[in-house]
């Protein structure tokens, strides 16, 4: 079994949750003003909110989106403080590639839908695999564009890993072009963030590229 092999192991081991942790069906209660302001919308939108399938709509969807925008109450970079240092003289790219996520969009709050490739060059530490997927969700789960979730992923991995450089590549279909405005589907965007040597080295940069399917 190989380092990366072994690091991937035991990260999902630690991942894992105990069997005996206990775990809740309790919903949170959600507040009268949250409710209504969704009626309104239903109304807005040419419904009833009192018919029978729309009763408890209300509260579903605000549950949903407290759940959809759970990366506010995070700080994405605690993925990143358990490191390892015992990496068998590895210094080459480490690639986590095709993380599947959801977002929403800020300006129509319409799904973003994709897959995220993030790459790091360490200099002397690494983490488990799993933390980079964790990274990514915890800024995706937030009212975003693709840009600046491109962004804070790179950056989170540069100032916590402080690696020689960092590659983050997104694509993704945007429901607000989808399903709304221009209604193109099938449309994919792709934005990308170079740090350090994947910025710097053209080579380096290819490289990476290639690794990521680009």
């Amino acid at each position: 079994m190989n380092f990366l092999t072994s690091l991937h192991s035991c990260d999902a081991l630690l991942d894992e949750p105990h069997e005996d942790t206990p775990v809740s069906d309790a919903r949170p209660a959600v507040p009268e003003p949250v409710q209504e302001a969704i009626r309104t919308l239903i109304r807005w939108a040419g419904d009833d909110p009192a018919r029978e399938g729309l009763l408890d709509t209300p509260a579903r969807v605000a549950r949903a989106w407290r759940e959809y925008c759970g990366g506010y109450g995070e700080d994405p970079s605690v993925h990143l403080t358990r490191q390892f240092e015992e990496v068998g003289g590895y210094n080459e790219i480490v690639l986590l590639k095709d993380i599947p996520f959801q977002s929403h969009c800020e300006h129509h709050m319409a799904p973003i839908t994709g897959k995220a490739s993030i790459a790091y060059l360490p200099r002397n530490r690494v983490v488990g695999i799993s933390k980079l997927a964790r990274v990514l969700h915890g800024y995706a789960r937030r009212l975003q564009i693709q840009e600046r979730l491109t962004a804070q992923v790179a950056q989170c991995i540069w100032d916590n890993l402080q690696p020689l450089g960092v590659a983050v590549t997104i694509e993704a279909q945007h429901g607000c072009m989808t399903g709304r405005g221009v209604r193109t589907p099938g449309v994919g965007m792709v934005t990308s963030r170079m740090m350090g040597t994947f910025l710097d080295d053209p080579r380096s940069r290819k490289e990476v590229l290639a690794l990521m399917g680009y």
